[in-house]
C-alpha cells in the first residue's frame, strides 16, 4: 500500500507540468511558453470581459411591431414595421421578387401598408415598391436627391409617420448621392441601408459615390447616435442580423480608420461590376410608380 501511495503522490506532483504541456500544445507557435497562462487563464478572460461594459439596449415598446425579412438572391434585408394598435405599417427596402410574400404577410397580420420606403436607389436588385403599390395601395418613398420617381420624396429632417410611431430621416450620401438612414428614436434603432453595414460599408465606386462623403456622414450622423442604438443594414453576407452603434464605432475595420486610410481602402477594392446594375437602375429610377405585369 505504501508503494501505491508514493506512486499516486508522484503522479499528482506531475499534474501541473502535464497540464502546462497540454495547454501549450494547443497554442499558436507565436505564443511564448512562459505566457501560456495569460493566454488561456480563466481569470484573465474574466478580467477582460469585466472591463467591457456593453450599453444596455432599449427594448421595443409593446405596440411596435418589427419583422426582419430576407431575400436570399441579393442578400437584402427588408423590414416590416407597424403600429400594432392602429395597424398602420411601413416596409423598408422591399425586393421585387418578395413583394407577394410581403403583401401576404401584411394581410395575414391584419395591417394596412402605408409606405414602401427605400434607403436609396439600389443597384443589386429591383425594388418591390411598385408591385406593393399595386397589391396594397401603399405609397412609395425615396430621397429626392436620388433622382428616382416616387409618390413621396423626402429630405433630411422629414418625418414618416405610421400610427403613433415616426421615422426621422438622415441624409447619409456616400454609397450613392441619395442615401438616407432612418431613425426611430423611441425604439432605439437606425436603418442604415448600404451606407453602414455590419463591420463594413457600401461601395463608393458608382452612382455618384464618394468615400469622403460616406465617412463623414457615418461619423457625423450615425456614430453620433446613442451607442445602444441597434443598427439594421440593407445587406449582410455572413448571416449577421444586426449590430449597434457601440460595436461599429469600435470594430468596423474600415470606419475605425482615419479618413485618408478609409479613402485609400475604398479606392483600391477592385470590386467587380454589379451583375444586375444595368437592369436594376433603370427600373429603380421609376421607384414604385412603374407598371408591374400581372402574373
Amino acid at each position: 500500500m505504501r508503494i501505491a501511495s508514493v506512486s499516486l503522490l508522484s503522479a499528482f506532483a506531475r499534474l501541473p507540468s502535464l497540464i502546462r504541456a497540454s495547454a501549450t500544445a494547443q497554442l499558436p507557435a507565436s505564443v511564448p511558453i512562459k505566457s501560456y497562462c495569460a493566454a488561456i487563464s480563466p481569470r484573465s478572460l474574466h478580467s477582460q470581459s469585466a472591463a467591457m461594459t456593453l450599453p444596455e439596449r432599449k427594448p421595443f415598446t409593446a405596440d411596435f411591431f418589427f419583422r426582419q425579412l430576407f431575400d436570399t438572391e441579393s442578400s437584402t434585408y427588408s423590414y416590416l414595421l407597424a403600429d400594432a394598435s392602429s395597424g398602420e405599417a411601413v416596409i423598408i427596402d422591399p425586393v421585387l421578387e418578395q413583394a407577394k410574400r410581403d403583401a401576404q404577410l401584411v394581410k395575414d397580420l391584419g395591417f394596412k401598408l402605408k409606405y414602401a420606403i427605400n434607403t436609396h436607389m439600389h443597384a443589386d436588385h429591383i425594388t418591390g415598391s411598385g408591385w406593393l403599390r399595386q397589391l396594397t395601395g401603399c405609397q412609395s418613398v425615396i430621397a429626392a436627391a436620388s433622382g428616382a420617381k416616387a409618390d413621396r420624396h423626402i429630405a433630411e429632417g422629414d418625418r414618416i409617420e405610421f400610427g403613433r410611431h415616426s421615422i426621422d430621416t438622415l441624409a447619409t450620401p456616400g454609397h450613392t448621392n441619395g442615401c438616407m438612414s432612418y431613425v426611430i428614436k423611441e425604439q432605439g434603432c437606425v436603418f442604415t441601408g448600404d451606407t453602414l453595414l455590419i463591420r463594413g460599408c457600401g461601395r463608393t465606386d458608382f452612382q455618384e459615390g464618394s468615400p469622403k462623403s460616406l465617412y463623414e456622414n457615418v461619423h457625423a450622423k450615425i456614430f453620433s447616435l446613442p451607442e445602444n442604438y441597434r443598427i439594421y443594414p440593407a445587406h449582410d453576407y455572413k448571416g449577421q442580423l444586426e449590430s449597434s452603434v457601440w460595436e461599429e464605432k469600435r470594430y468596423n475595420p474600415r470606419l475605425t480608420k482615419s479618413i485618408d486610410q478609409f479613402i485609400e481602402i475604398m479606392e483600391n477594392l477592385n470590386l467587380p461590376y454589379p451583375k444586375k446594375i444595368d437592369a436594376s437602375l433603370p427600373a429603380n429610377r421609376e421607384c414604385g410608380v412603374y407598371d408591374i405585369p400581372k402574373e
